[in-house]
């Protein structure tokens, strides 16, 4: 009774914060000084078509690296809490169902396709609505319908160690010639910004991007990996 009564409270107190919120609630009429900066400068500055891809990637370089850390560090404890589980016995296998015919045939023709499509979101990032994060996530999404298709396939650890490490490495490599070459961590201008809408635009964007992608691709990757071979365990 007591517990209810505390849910009962707690509902309320939130429900008369949220009352308060809306109804005091007035929509900008107008941007604030920095996201019109943006609005009106990012064409120009960065040669980006999508604006929100040169905020993350240039102007607030440092926050994606404090994400891509972020995700980094959360695959990292996944493998490190799930490393001691063993490896599925032989009896274990026997009892997994195999794959059916549909998804299988399925998934050979899908997993090119959708390695592709990851590739395309991270490199027109700085075109069209999508970028690095978005496209690794897709790529990831391809090593989860080979796990559906074969519950045994194993991914190599060292590829995905290789290509995340690299990957991590370019990025980072990258940022520091920002500095060292133009205006900042991150800035893409050490090329140059090219023709506005063309796929050779927007400086560094599309290789950082690149790197990005790859990165968040294994590192889910490798997420997926592990939690597979634990619920197999």
């Amino acid at each position: 009774m007591i517990r209810r009564f505390s849910v009962l409270i707690l509902l309320l107190a939130l429900g008369i914060i949220f009352a308060n919120l809306f109804i005091g609630y007035t929509p900008d009429t107008e941007l604030n000084q920095t996201a019109r900066y943006y609005a009106e400068h990012t064409a120009s500055d960065i040669g980006a078509t999508n604006i929100v891809t040169a905020i993350i990637v240039t102007y607030r370089g440092l926050d994606t690296l404090g994400e891509v850390t972020v995700l980094f560090l959360t695959a990292a404890i996944i493998g490190l809490v799930l490393s001691q589980g063993n490896k599925p016995s032989s009896s274990l296998q026997r009892q997994l169902p195999a794959s059916g015919e549909l998804l299988t045939t399925g998934s050979r023709l899908l997993v090119p396709l959708i390695l592709l499509l990851g590739a395309y979101v991270f490199v027109n990032g700085h075109l069209t609505p999508g970028g690095g994060f978005q496209g690794g996530a897709i790529i990831a999404s391809a090593a989860l319908l080979l796990l559906l298709t074969d519950p045994l396939y194993r991914f190599s650890r060292r590829l995905i160690t290789i290509i995340e490490s690299i990957s991590g490495l370019f990025f980072i490599g990258l940022g520091i010639l920002g500095i060292l070459l133009a205006g900042g961590f991150l800035d893409s201008r050490v090329l140059p910004t090219g023709e506005l809408g063309s796929l050779f635009s927007a400086g560094l964007i599309p290789i950082i991007y690149s790197f990005v992608g790859l990165k968040v691709g294994a590192e889910f990757t490798s997420m997926l990996g592990n939690l597979a071979e634990t619920e197999k365990s």
